[in-house]
């Protein structure tokens, strides 16, 4: 019998890669079962017709909240495919409530959702032990009116995103639903199973944590696209020394192809180094790469396109002018909602 040896690197990604076909093979019969029961809800909602006549109030109240419990989900998980099977989840649940004893349908929504996704964040920390190269937050193509929601636009933000995936799980659901969706510490603490007084603590302590880290300054939505600009053209030119001009001395470079498509595997650090690889990758591939402007996590980013298909979103951060991070998206499992705009609401 002739044996094939592989090396402990990759006997390792072998293990992981039939760990996690078992965990969604075994995920997969719930998602199913979730996601029909969802979808019958919101076309019932459409029809304005349910099983018993006019449209039944739980339905009513899921779909008209649906995109803010989205929202809720996906500032906490950082993906977009978990954020759905946590809706799905939410309205199994929901479906089941006695709304005699809801007094606030809205928080009681949040509140199941908050639940799901700190259940779910669980899941999610495994998989990020395993996960080859940097993890980044799933893209969206989001609708226009969430970047005239500047609040909203900044925490959904690629670079604000990253920075809530420093914060632990608590920390993060209590930062989420406090400033940005403005909920009381009541709320909060009912959806977090703490006591308000521990609510008040975890708030502050998240609050100075976000704000150690999180972009420097306010940049305007104009400043953003001509910033983006102005680094579109360097790149289409083979510009070095525009491109030098646009980027900050200390800018980090951040790729995810999770193992399925080639991408860096740690950060590229520094304005020489960022630029000639950024001139030299491209450079490679120049007839077939195609680069277009999008609107992504609410902010002005970059859509790479190779042979006319999707091949990378490439979000940025800026801070007083200049651009401080780059994120490029390459994995295809974390491109599918860049197919279509998802619309967020607080």
């Amino acid at each position: 019998m002739r044996v094939t040896r592989c090396e402990p690197n990759e006997r390792e990604k072998l293990v992981t890669s039939e760990r996690n076909g078992r965990e969604q093979r075994d995920a997969t019969g719930r998602r199913a079962a979730a996601a029909e029961a969802e979808a019958e809800a919101e076309a019932e909602a459409e029809a304005g017709t349910g099983t018993g006549g006019p449209v039944d109030a739980a339905t009513e109240d899921f779909v008209d909240h649906r995109n803010l419990l989205f929202t809720v989900a996906y500032e906490m998980l950082g993906s977009a495919a978990d954020a759905e099977d946590v809706l799905q989840e939410t309205w199994l649940k929901w479906a089941g409530v006695d709304l005699a004893t809801v007094r606030d349908r809205r928080a009681y929504l949040v509140r199941i959702t908050t639940r799901q996704a700190l259940n779910r964040l669980r899941t999610l920390g495994r998989r990020k032990e395993t996960y080859v190269g940097s993890w980044l937050p799933e893209p969206l193509l989001t609708t226009p009116d969430v970047a005239e929601d500047v609040e909203l636009a900044d925490s959904v933000s690629m670079a604000m995103m990253l920075v809530l995936e420093t914060l632990a799980p608590v920390e993060r659901a209590v930062f989420v639903l406090r400033e940005v969706f403005d909920l009381g510490y009541g709320e909060i603490a009912e959806a977090v199973e703490k006591s308000p007084a521990a609510v008040r603590q975890i708030a502050h302590r998240a609050r100075a944590h976000v704000a150690a880290r999180r972009p420097r300054g306010e940049v305007s939505a104009t400043e953003s696209r001509e910033a983006l600009a102005a680094f579109r053209r360097a790149v289409e030119t083979g510009d070095l020394q525009g491109l030098l001009d646009i980027l900050s001395p200390d800018v980090v470079l951040l790729g995810d192809g999770g193992g399925i498509k080639q991408a860096v595997l740690r950060p590229v650090t520094g304005a020489g180094k960022v630029a000639r690889f950024m001139l030299g990758g491209l450079a490679k591939q120049a007839a077939a790469l195609s680069l277009g402007a999008a609107q992504v996590n609410g902010y002005p980013a970059l859509i790479v396109r190779l042979d006319g298909e999707l091949d990378t979103v490439l979000a940025v951060r800026f801070d007083e002018g200049r651009i401080t991070g780059l994120y490029a998206v390459r994995n295809p499992e974390k491109l599918s909602h860049m197919h279509r705009e998802t619309a967020l609401r607080r």
